[in-house]
């Protein structure tokens, strides 16, 4: 009786967690934005190395703060801040790059440099937000092992993102103008700017 109990409280601890998963990787951030302007313009494929930088490294970030070392560089005074800083400078660049990007669909084979699967996962280890999610999740979350969280946001987190994505290329094919395209370029980096910008300053 006493295990089946204990198997129930972890189902029921696993099951908070898929929750808090789900509502922390489909709500809109700097990231779902990135990977929706990115497939818009480039094409679904080509948004796929950002989903899967993105998603490995927010899990990698839950990894490492459950290890303990996360956690510890985090309590570091000028850490944060410093992270903080870089974060909402490169979102920001970023944002500047959408805006003046041309008003035309791209190949994914295009040479031009953009986001990619090292930038996406670059991105999750410079944004307080994904820290503070990683501690969030160790901290109540701390029944489960730590690799089955961070495998668990992972594959939480991936469809999460490919419905972005898809988002993106739907978009695209529906705003067939240049006109209708700059549009959505210049909508993207204005939110992009201001959901980087609230969460840094909050």
């Amino acid at each position: 009786m006493r295990e089946h109990d204990g198997l129930s409280f972890r189902s029921s601890v696993m099951l908070s967690f898929l929750l808090f998963a789900f509502v922390a990787s489909i709500t809109p951030g700097p990231t779902n934005l990135l990977v929706l302007s990115n497939s818009a313009r480039y094409g679904l494929k080509a948004s796929l190395p950002i989903i899967l930088g993105a998603c490995m490294g927010a899990a990698g970030l839950v990894l490492l703060v459950g290890t303990g070392v996360g956690r510890s560089l985090m309590q570091v005074p000028a850490v944060q801040p410093v992270m903080a800083a870089i974060g909402v400078g490169w979102l920001t660049w970023l944002a500047w790059k959408i805006f003046n990007s041309p008003a035309d669909p791209m190949s994914p084979d295009d040479s031009r440099p953009r986001l990619g699967f090292v930038g996406a996962a670059g991105l999750q280890v410079v944004n307080p937000k994904t820290w503070m999610m990683a501690l969030a999740v160790v901290s109540v979350f701390s029944q489960g092992t730590v690799a089955h969280l961070a495998l668990a946001f992972f594959l939480v987190s991936l469809p999460c993102l490919a419905c972005w994505a898809l988002l993106g290329a739907g978009s695209a094919r529906l705003l067939k103008s240049a006109r209708a395209l700059q549009w959505l370029n210049r909508s993207m980096a204005v939110l992009l700017l201001v959901s980087a910008w609230a969460a840094y300053l909050n």
